[in-house]
């Protein structure tokens, strides 16, 4: 039995490297000439500015909300104009980026759309029901791209397949783009593939990726993948650290700050993460894995219960 168990986890090990660590080459990447972003809030927007700037493809913005759309187009505005004030753009450039922004609340927008991100809250079910939808709406040809920060890039494949797991015509299209906040800002992307995942879907992310200006890099479909699996336990140990008085709060950022060099402290940057997802992605962590290690601070929970969600809700650890 011991002997069997050692044989199946060398076989995993052995299937898992040449699944991600393979040399061979993929096939060629698809050309993108329209993206279809789903969620128009602050990461949905910030990936469709992106690609209206950078590659210079017309986006479709999706929202099914209308005042969602709206606010995030008014935000946009604001961006380019600071962009031209500091002579980033010119006016030109700036009016040719929001004339590709095209926003609807209609998902059937997206029938002519080449590539799609879904960027909505790290609800499963929601992101289930949209895949679901998409594989229908979109053509056979759309690849179809999730920015989930942590849900199984696996499980949402398998949503495509209209009760058919054996047909992997459109799982095979499904990838996840987790783009980093703010994304205008932030170079990196993490790539993740699912089981179904084929090697033409991931190129083509890849490739589209870098045409926004992208650094790739590509994780296993394991929770939290590579940044949130490294990022959300310093967060939460920071929290934690506050929580049982190990230190204050400015006593944790400065010395995060001033010690390691990084811009912001856990704390603040918990606060510009918005508390609700880095309590979101530790259950995930901690449900997934089954590890204590990942269980979430109890400050986190109530802190989130009582709505104080960092810079989104004007208080955090800090006040906004």
């Amino acid at each position: 039995m011991a002997a069997s168990i050692m044989l199946a986890r060398q076989t995993v090990r052995l299937w898992s490297r040449s699944r991600y660590f393979s040399s061979t080459a993929a096939r060629p990447a698809a050309e993108v000439k329209r993206l279809g972003v789903v969620g128009a809030g602050q990461m949905g927007l910030g990936i469709a500015l992106v690609a209206a700037q950078k590659a210079q493809v017309s986006v479709t913005l999706l929202d099914s909300s209308q005042t969602s759309l709206d606010k995030g187009l008014a935000f946009a505005e604001k961006i380019l104009a600071k962009d031209v004030s500091k002579q980033r753009l010119t006016q030109e450039q700036a009016d040719a980026a929001r004339a590709l922004l095209q926003p609807t609340t209609s998902i059937d927008d997206l029938s002519s759309a080449d590539f799609v991100i879904e960027a909505v809250p790290e609800i499963p079910q929601l992101k289930f029901d949209i895949f679901a939808k998409l594989a229908q709406v979109c053509p056979k040809h759309a690849i179809l791209a999730t920015n989930t920060s942590s849900i199984s890039i696996t499980r949402i494949a398998a949503s495509t397949s209209a009760g058919n797991p054996t047909d992997t015509s459109n799982s095979s299209r499904v990838v996840a783009t987790h783009f980093m906040n703010p994304v205008p800002v932030q170079k990196g992307v993490e790539i993740i593939s699912g089981l179904q995942t084929s090697a033409e879907t991931l190129g083509t992310a890849v490739a589209f990726c870098k045409r926004l200006g992208k650094i790739t890099s590509v994780s296993a479909d394991t929770p939290g993948f590579l940044a949130n699996r490294i990022l959300m336990p310093y967060i939460n140990e920071a929290i934690i650290c506050l929580e049982t008085g190990v230190g204050d709060r400015d006593a944790i950022d400065i010395i995060m700050k001033n010690g390691t060099n990084v811009p912001m402290g856990p704390l603040q940057l918990a606060d510009f993460i918005g508390l609700d997802t880095c309590l979101a992605i530790m259950k995930v962590l901690h449900t997934e894995t089954g590890d204590s290690k990942y269980r979430p601070s109890v400050l986190l929970k109530n802190m989130v219960d009582a709505g104080w969600l960092g810079k989104k809700s004007g208080k955090g650890f800090y006040d906004y």
